[in-house]
């Protein structure tokens, strides 16, 4: 057989064939023997098989199929191992709906121009004045309701009787002693919990508020939710999960501006207890902790929050099949935006973790919401930028820019190459930044597109509420791996409630007071509020004390120091006016106190107390 014929050259419609069973061997040749040429034979199309005839081809595409006007030899069906199909090289024709939700067409090829995309006019944030500015602990209890302390109280009660057999029987009005105390905790910061009691430290602001074994033995026992129910639930933040959808529905109460960011948060945890919840970031300043989700507005409010639990994150989420094909970031920004209450006025900002080509065109096409973001390389790597060296070598404020389906993907040099997606704006108008120049030894001003300055503003918004929370942070190492979000649920409400507070202060021209009095504030009113007031002094005989009245803690005196109590100097008794238990004997009572030790003493005739207090 002339191989010439059989290997004609190829048709540029681009026609292959491939063995219909894959696994078998290209090199099996074992029936060439059966094989009879026709030298009369063209191919057809059969009804059964899915083959391309010639006969439906172009004439053109007849003669280009072979190099020789002899039609190829023909052959003897071949056993069905080897027999061949011929198939299409050429990509598949766009067979999906421009109407559909997604708004996309997998099958057609992108095609990037060098050209600029409109800005999105985004509204200015209005909000309305209130009447008047409401108190610090006003502002609180909108975001940690009254529900959630019944909560407390009730879940804490529980737990206790689950594990002692009998509750320890406490209250809402205890627990709002109980975070008072944190919240005092989180500005005066002692090295050890019992120091605010210890008599050579005592805190008399939170020492006066309770005693030391009642604060922990409430720590010891405080919950958030029934375990009996960890094996009926995917929910690995069980244990935290009623406390956090209670704070959520109270946050997205919070009317919140058009623009605003997504990021993630980490809540510091080192411990092992939590297994694989606990998560690592290398550019964090808490590397180990739990990861969270949340999107805020650039005042540094957040206004929605998602635990990360790895595959089961969405466990309680509606998606749709097309939003579960999605990437994981892209996947997070669609829950998060989901909640927003006018999404066709917003624009997003994301970081390099979220931002896609895939995940803008989603967004959009599904909610209305336009995205800025920066992306990494390894993700622009199919549009036609120029490469980084070359960028590098035009100088400070050089930049490239493609645009496809009303996305531009911008490169842009500062101190190192940065590429953005963006959807909400484009390069015009330019302005300048400042930047060093060796060369000059002064700072110069260098061209910067328009998108580059609106991330930097509003991007921020997450990083604002950080700070915020780690400038007063309560204490909340305990083996118990969910006391840390507990405290960050706790610093939370505080910093999202001063920024309402500050908000409205704005809004009627008056001076806010700073983050560290507004928390104080909160702590002295929940100390107080909904409270009898303790008596001073002894109550009367006829009118004895109400069952509910609180006693009184009266502290312990201070203790000398044992190096004070033995020198055997300057220790002369001094009468005094109140009289005490003694220090030495269990039942003495005295009216004379050592002046320098001052601790009450019996004095009797032989000395015998005062004498032996003060020997070795």
């Amino acid at each position: 057989m002339d191989t010439k014929i059989f290997y004609g050259a190829r048709p540029r419609s681009v026609l292959a064939l491939i063995p219909e069973n894959p696994q078998e061997s290209d090199g099996d040749l074992s029936d060439d023997d059966d094989q009879i040429e026709d030298p009369d034979y063209l191919p057809t199309q059969t009804e059964d098989s899915g083959e391309t005839s010639f006969e439906s081809m172009d004439e053109e595409d007849i003669v280009s199929t072979s190099s020789s006007s002899k039609p190829p030899p023909r052959k003897k069906k071949m056993k069905e191992k080897n027999s061949l199909k011929t198939v299409s090289l050429e990509e598949p024709e766009d067979t999906s709906d421009p109407t559909s939700p997604l708004g996309l067409n997998k099958g057609r090829e992108k095609i990037w121009k060098h050209e600029d995309i409109g800005t999105f006019q985004v509204p200015d944030s209005r909000f309305e004045p209130p009447d008047a500015v409401k108190t610090p602990f006003q502002y609180f209890k909108t975001l940690f309701t009254d529900k959630m302390i019944e909560h407390i109280a009730q879940q804490t009660n529980l737990y206790s009787a689950q594990e002692l057999g009998d509750p320890i029987k406490t209250s809402p009005q205890e627990i709002e002693e109980f975070l008072a105390i944190l919240l005092f905790m989180g500005v005066f910061s002692f090295p050890s919990i019992e120091d605010y009691w210890h008599h050579e430290s005592r805190f008399s602001v939170i020492a006066d508020i309770m005693p030391r074994k009642r604060f922990r033995l409430l720590r010891r026992f405080i919950h958030f939710n029934d375990n009996q129910q960890w094996d009926s639930t995917p929910d690995r933040f069980l244990k935290i999960r009623p406390l956090f959808e209670m704070l959520r529905e109270q946050c997205l109460l919070i009317p919140s501006t058009y623009k605003q960011s997504i990021d993630e948060v980490m809540v510091a945890y080192k411990g092992t207890r939590a297994g694989t919840l606990r998560q690592y970031i290398a550019n964090k300043p808490d590397k180990w902790g739990f990861k969270l989700f949340c999107r805020a507005s650039s005042s540094g409010i957040i206004h929605d929050l998602l635990l990360y639990q790895g595959a089961s994150t969405f466990f309680n989420i509606a998606l749709s099949e097309q939003e579960q094909e999605l990437t994981l970031g892209a996947k997070l920004v669609t829950v998060l935006c989901k909640t927003m209450t006018q999404p066709q006025l917003s624009v997003v900002f994301c970081d390099n973790y979220f931002t896609s080509f895939k995940m803008i065109q989603n967004v959009h096409a599904n909610l209305g919401v336009k995205c800025i973001g920066t992306v990494r390389s390894n993700r622009v790597s199919g549009i036609p930028l120029i490469t980084d060296q070359q960028l590098r070598k035009k100088g400070h404020g050089a930049f490239d820019y493609r645009s496809s389906d009303g996305v531009i993907a911008v490169k842009w040099f500062d101190n190192k190459c940065v590429n953005l997606l963006s959807n909400a704006c484009g390069i015009t108008p330019l302005s300048t930044v400042k930047r060093w120049s060796k060369v000059d030894k002064t700072k110069i001003s260098v061209p910067c597109p328009s998108l580059i300055p609106a991330y930097n503003e509003h991007m921020g918004g997450i990083d604002l509420s950080d700070m915020l929370v780690h400038m007063y942070k309560t204490p909340a190492k305990s083996r118990r791996w969910y006391l840390p979000l507990f405290g960050y649920i706790l610093d939370l409400c505080v910093s999202n409630s001063w920024l309402v507070y500050k908000r409205d202060c704005d809004l009627l021209n008056e001076k806010p007071i700073p983050l560290k009095r507004f928390r104080l504030a909160v702590a002295h009113t929940l100390k107080q509020v909904n409270k009898t007031a303790s008596k001073v002094g002894r109550p009367s005989f006829s009118s004895p004390p109400p069952m509910s009245q609180k006693k009184q803690y009266v502290p312990r005196p201070t203790q000398p120091q044992p190096d004070v109590r033995y020198d055997n100097c300057g220790h002369m008794p001094l009468h005094s006016v109140k009289r005490g238990r003694c220090n030495f004997c269990p039942k003495g009572v005295s009216r004379w106190k050592c002046e320098k030790c001052n601790v009450f003493l019996c004095l009797n005739a032989n000395q015998q107390c005062f004498i032996a207090y003060h020997k070795k």
